[in-house]
């Protein structure tokens, strides 16, 4: 299966989209494969509707790539590859647009599934913002979060040893092969992460940084986390990237405010003036994601909530759940039909994707055998 994934990933002349669509309606990368290029064929036109784009789907010839090497690789390393219909890739992930098709995992695979807030900043913070960022990153594990952030200098590296420090889990998302420290200067810290916590990358093992990974790369910590909390940031700050696709994901964005005197601070400026949330302490963060997971105690990971409804939702989760079927339906028909807001229907949403009881489809949600 591993090797199958690995091919699928590498294979040229398919977008993601469309390999993520074949193996959902075919059922594995392994069938993906195997099938000729008319079911392929078949399955891209049928997903793009009745469109002129469905009458121009053309399907090209392919070969497997070998991946014999990179199977190699993840092998002497301990490390793994997790695509997007295994039972323990995250669910959170599933539901951003452009989520990847799976991902590489070296450490504690089990921190995908844990409660996650994204912590990141300016790559040349200011000593107080590196204070801030470890003094939060420590609280916040304590509470049994799992800190995530993208291990580049400065606040990404002051939130992953913050966390390290007070014993908690961390995650970093690299945009290099899961195999390649970058910087050279975070060998210490990549190795502490892999013993202690977890490195992901949506590369092949020995890919370099490239200048188009670090954006593609943001949308993963953001898409894997309740919220994004940014410490400080410059004004065009690749923390305002990570901040906006959170916002675009549906999740929570905190800012803490600085020194209107500090180029550092006017990112996080910026934010506030967007709507987001203005952080002083820990327990600000915790008002807004606090009801997605249980606490547990330091140095360990929370554990999701059991699922209580949203305030104000009429009912608890059997309702919604009872609107969604084996065939695709859309959130707004969820909206529409059940009568709750937007955020109630995008709660309980989450909630039933980590129960495993429904996931996201191409055009919406669908429900899971039981």
């Amino acid at each position: 299966m591993q090797k199958d994934w690995l091919q699928l990933a590498q294979l040229k002349g398919l977008t993601l989209p469309a390999k993520r669509e074949l193996v959902r309606v075919l059922g594995s990368p392994g069938a993906v494969l195997g099938a000729d290029r008319d079911t392929l064929t078949g399955v891209l036109r049928a997903a793009a509707g009745e469109s002129g784009a469905a009458r121009a789907v053309k399907v090209p010839k392919m070969t497997r790539p070998n991946v014999d090497a990179d199977l190699a690789v993840l092998e002497r390393i301990g490390a793994a590859y997790i695509g997007f219909v295994d039972a323990d890739f995250p669910p959170l992930l599933n539901r951003i647009n452009t989520p990847p098709l799976g991902l590489f995992v070296l450490g504690e695979r089990a921190l995908l599934m844990s409660p996650q807030l994204a912590v990141v900043g300016s790559r040349s913070p200011t000593p107080a913002g590196r204070r801030t960022t470890s003094q939060f990153a420590a609280e916040l594990c304590g509470t049994g979060l799992t800190i995530t952030s993208g291990m580049a200098r400065g606040i990404d590296c002051s939130a992953h040893r913050g966390c390290l420090d007070a014993g908690g889990h961390t995650v970093a998302v690299v945009a290099t092969g899961i195999d390649v420290v970058y910087p050279r200067a975070n060998r210490d810290l990549y190795r502490d992460i892999v013993e202690r916590g977890l490195i992901v990358s949506e590369y092949p093992p020995g890919s370099p940084p490239r200048r188009e990974y670090f954006p593609q790369r943001n949308r993963i910590i953001s898409g894997l986390s309740l919220g994004t909390l940014v410490v400080e940031a410059g004004i065009r700050s690749g923390s305002l990237i990570t901040a906006k696709l959170a916002g675009e994901q549906g999740r929570e964005v905190f800012a803490v405010p600085g020194s209107i005197h500090v180029a550092v601070s006017r990112g996080c400026h910026h934010l506030l003036r967007q709507g987001a949330k203005l952080v002083e302490t820990a327990e600000d963060v915790l008002e807004e994601i606090g009801q997605y997971f249980t606490a547990q105690s330091p140095g360990r990971a929370a554990a999701p909530v059991g699922a209580p409804p949203p305030p104000g939702a009429p009912g608890a989760l059997p309702p919604l759940y009872d609107l969604i079927d084996y065939a695709p339906v859309s959130m707004d028909q969820l909206i529409e039909q059940s009568g709750l807001t937007a955020d109630q229907v995008s709660y309980i949403l989450m909630e039933l994707e980590l129960n495993g009881l429904i996931a996201a489809a191409a055009g919406g949600y669908q429900r899971l055998p039981r």
